[in-house]
């Protein structure tokens, strides 16, 4: 019989535990798992318990990848677009350290669906990889607690895990914001809107904060004519800065809180010709800022550096380190480049 109290944390269990607890042949297991109806249904109540009490998860990944220690050479990246130039940076940090060790990558996309997540960390876990890399969507993660029990390490970028113990890397997004409005403060402006994503994202919101941590050390008060939040895209952030453009009263200066705010703003500025006259700072940089003119002043991210320290954090637990979970904070980079170097002349 298998004793399911000795069996290590990092092991997960095979068709053969689940056989030995049931007291069933190995065949009996596999007719179960793939639902053959003729199965006497006292035996399928055997197996499905045993498989219960073992955490037993059916191994739908190709068994070439398996390997002798139960591992399947594998491991999952969920990020929030991998379209995204961000994302897409860490996947590929993470990629490069993954193919070092022979492991092979599956990405996917959560597009700020907490019901995708579920689904997608889910089907990863079926596939039997070796450990997850996850920028999450949902703000509470007990359903990864038995992916945990059973051996699946996770770690976090970008944001915090909610109700569950596991390794975190991301950069300091309310210190950022609050430099980039500093900034801005400092070239003489004082109505600066704000521009950016889902006020449901962790980081989302800590750039917020930021932006109204600035606004009061200066003794200024949050303008919410100059607030736009809870945009998606590029054209939904450049449609909400034009009607703040278009205002009785506009910003002299724009803080935008995420890449594709900061392009949509970009554009409703200079569909405007005022690219010269209205300051802006965005939080990461894009593909072609510095070729703008002015040049986009930026807080970039450092992804590379997210997803190889994540890859790294991922590999160690894979490979038994059982130490307390860790938080890992990278510094972002202040690039000034001209729109955020905009003196506002105005009094």
């Amino acid at each position: 019989m298998v004793d399911v109290t000795s069996r290590r944390t990092g092991s997960r269990a095979t068709m053969k535990d689940v056989a030995a607890l049931a007291k069933v042949s190995l065949k009996t297991v596999s007719r179960v798992i793939n639902e053959v109806p003729t199965v006497d249904p006292e035996l399928v109540e055997r197996v499905r318990k045993a498989a219960a009490q073992l955490r037993y998860q059916p191994n739908f990944g190709a068994s070439a990848l398996r390997r002798s220690d139960g591992r399947s050479s594998t491991i999952g990246v969920l990020l929030e677009d991998l379209s995204n130039p961000f994302s897409a940076t860490i996947f590929r940090a993470v990629e490069e350290m993954a193919v070092s060790r022979g492991v092979s990558v599956l990405g996917g996309s959560f597009d700020e669906d907490p019901r995708r997540e579920h689904q997608l960390t889910m089907a990863m876990s079926r596939h039997r990889v070796d450990g997850v890399i996850i920028a999450p969507a949902s703000r509470d993660h007990q359903y990864l607690h038995e992916e945990q029990m059973a051996g699946v390490p996770f770690v976090f970028v970008d944001r915090p895990p909610h109700l569950l113990d596991a390794d975190l890397v991301m950069s300091d997004s309310r210190a950022g914001a609050s430099q980039a409005v500093e900034h801005l403060i400092g070239y003489g402006h004082r109505r600066i809107a704000y521009v950016g994503d889902l006020t449901t994202i962790f980081t989302a919101e800590e750039r917020y904060n930021g932006y109204v941590d600035a606004l009061h050390r200066a003794g200024l008060e949050v303008d919410e004519s100059l607030v736009a939040r809870d945009l998606r895209n590029i054209a939904a952030a450049e449609t909400r800065a034009g009607e703040i453009l278009d205002l009785a009263n506009p910003p002299t200066a724009f803080f935008c809180g995420q890449n594709l705010s900061t392009i949509g703003a970009v554009r409703a500025i200079r569909a405007r010709g005022l690219q010269h006259r209205v300051g802006l700072v965005g939080f990461d940089d894009f593909p072609l800022a510095d070729l703008l003119d002015p040049g986009v002043t930026v807080v970039a991210q450092d992804p590379v550096t997210i997803g190889r320290e994540a890859a790294a954090l991922l590999f160690a637990r894979i490979d038994g380190d059982e130490s307390p979970s860790t938080r890992k904070i990278v510094e972002t980079t202040f690039l000034t480049r001209g729109s955020g170097e905009i003196r506002n002349v105005v009094s």
